[in-house]
């Protein structure tokens, strides 16, 4: 009877302090078969905070798997949550085509809100215009770090998997070019590799499936001494797979994270672990060693999409509370930090390659390279050569 009451005084106390949320939080990720990490980080925030739907401050919601043919979707659904009186702040993480607009029509009903844009797909020109900050895993720093570090593990051959849509992305094609540069300046041969966009109509079954069957061809062609990335989070896991299967290497996601393709790559369940990211680390890295993987894979030790969403929305928090600024760089490290306790990060304003404007809304960051089997590199104490700033 006392433990009933005690858990009866618990669940009150917590009703009580949702129902007392001065303001909401909009947080809109993708689902899990797109962009896991991103959606967990909401779901971090949710159990902290509470759902809006029990009195919290947390309003989560989905943009469709198939955002390039449902953009209207996508932008309903973000102008949609500021029909919400008490909401204060919107995060889209990730900020795909039609973020831009959804926020413009925020915007235009209710100028009150705060717009976070992490990791926008759209230009930072065109993203800039609307969100009060955007933050992007830094393309220009990493396109020359992943290649820096890709050397340090060893590699001889560098191979950039991709496709047009991605590669009409000013910030990824940037990077691209920037990770061609590095590789002919630090002695790696850069190779550049086409495979299905899953937006397409042949889906992510067919693009993971191209992925699955061209691998092992790509590692014989390449060698096993050749690192390989990939642009979009859906190609991960079946490249993870095959070459944990075949040989290569893998420096790190797109967008890095410990169960960015790992999990699925090498058959292990990790949910009973969920947002334990020490404890997903040495899991997965148990696995890769024993796969023979030592040295030879890496990732960010924190989820990159998991912490843009969660710290954006503790950012959001802090601000409206009068605690942070929102386009302080301290304030938004400590954000990020509350959730990644020792792991290293670096940034700076975004800066356009073609005027040399610093942005005042921009933000681009990154965390320290993890090998499994050996530890941090010390990439983001790594300094980047000014040259490839340039690059465009």
């Amino acid at each position: 009877m006392k433990k009933l009451l005690l858990v009866l005084l618990i669940s009150v106390v917590a009703v009580l302090a949702f129902s007392a949320a001065p303001f909401h939080i909009g947080i809109v990720t993708g689902t899990v078969s797109q962009s896991e990490d991103d959606l967990r980080g909401a779901e971090r925030l949710i159990q902290e905070y509470g759902d809006v739907t029990a009195g919290g401050m947390i309003k989560h919601i989905t943009y469709p798997d198939n955002f390039m043919a449902e953009m209207e979707t996508t932008i309903s659904q973000i102008a949609g949550l500021a029909d919400d009186p008490l909401m204060k702040a919107i995060i889209v993480n990730q900020a795909i085509p039609g973020t831009t607009e959804g926020f413009r029509r925020v915007r235009e009903k209710r100028p009150d809100i705060l717009l976070l844009a992490g990791e926008p797909h759209e230009d930072p020109i065109v993203i800039e215009s609307a969100a009060d900050l955007a933050i992007n895993s830094d393309f220009v720093a990493r396109g020359y770090l992943i290649i820096w570090s890709a050397k340090k593990m060893g590699a001889k051959t560098f191979v950039h998997i991709s496709f047009p849509r991605h590669m009409s992305y000013e910030t990824l094609s940037r990077r691209r070019a920037i990770m061609e540069a590095a590789c002919k300046d630090l002695g790696l041969r850069y190779v550049f590799e086409t495979a299905p966009d899953p937006t397409s109509d042949i889906g992510i079954a067919g693009a993971q499936q191209f992925i699955l069957e061209k691998v092992p061809a790509w590692v014989e062609k390449y060698g096993k001494d050749t690192a390989f990335f990939c642009t979009n989070d859906a190609h991960t896991e079946p490249l993870l797979k095959q070459l944990l299967t075949y040989g290569g290497m893998f420096v790190e996601a797109d967008l890095p994270s410990p169960l960015m393709g790992y999990p699925g790559a090498l058959g292990i369940d990790l949910s009973s672990a969920a947002g334990d990211f020490p404890k997903i680390m040495s899991t997965v890295e148990a696995e890769i060693v024993k796969k023979g993987g030592a040295g030879r894979f890496g990732t960010w030790a924190f989820s990159y999409g998991y912490t843009t969403t969660a710290g954006l929305g503790e950012l959001a928090i802090r601000v409206l509370k009068g605690e942070a600024s929102l386009t302080r760089l301290p304030d938004l490290m400590a954000a990020y930090n509350k959730f990644t306790p020792g792991a290293a990060w670096n940034g700076s304003f975004y800066v356009d390659a073609n005027t040399g404007i610093r942005a005042r809304n921009h933000i681009l960051i990154y965390q320290d390279t993890y090998v499994f089997g050996q530890g941090f590199l010390g990439s983001a104490n790594q300094e980047v050569p000014e040259k490839y700033l340039d690059i465009r």
